[in-house]
């Protein structure tokens, strides 16, 4: 799963870079921010660092 999200990660960056307009460069980098966030909770799951599953 981490290399799906990796692999996403990489093509909104390259799409940031050659985005025609400040604004979508600007939805881009947003959309980037939150699969970097996404990658660093699965790698937190699987390092064991938080759980995955509810409290109850």
């Amino acid at each position: 799963m981490t290399m799906a999200i990796e692999d996403h990660i990489e093509e909104l960056r390259l799409e940031a870079m050659s985005a025609p307009t400040l604004e979508e460069r600007r939805a881009i980098e947003a959309e980037l921010e939150l699969a970097r966030a996404e990658l660093a909770i699965v790698i937190a799951e699987l390092d064991g660092t938080i759980e995955a599953e509810p409290p109850f």
